[in-house]
């Protein structure tokens, strides 16, 4: 099994910055990509942002050139900075990696992101 904690999530102005950090531990060799998803009150989770194990990334459009997700050299750390924050991107934001092996999916309890305007 894989655990994944989340942690630098808070409340930001508009147009402010914030850096999320995920820590994996457990089995990890068991980590391929990892991501960031969100999910806002009343929706659905959505896809923020992705990084393969070999740091190949993805975005979603909403976040282009505001969001940027990195790993650790050892692969078991992904971060995602956030910069010129919305009022739109307040959700509880969730670390996710899944398994090389089974492709099932492993996550965090979450932190929150609030954006005041």
């Amino acid at each position: 099994q894989v655990q994944l904690m989340e942690s630098g999530g808070g409340l930001v102005q508009a147009g402010g910055s914030l850096r999320l950090a995920c820590a994996a531990s457990g089995s990890l060799f068991r980590i391929g990509p990892m991501a960031w998803y969100r999910q806002a009150p009343g929706n659905q989770r959505e896809l923020v942002a992705s990084i393969s194990s070999s740091g190949t990334t993805s975005y979603r459009d909403s976040v282009k050139g505001r969001f940027t997700i990195s790993r650790d050299s050892a692969k078991t750390t992904v971060n995602l900075q956030m910069n010129s924050l919305k009022p739109e991107d307040t959700a509880v934001y969730y670390c996710n990696a899944r398994d090389r092996y089974s492709g099932s999916g492993f996550w965090g309890q979450g932190t929150q992101v609030t954006v005041s305007s």
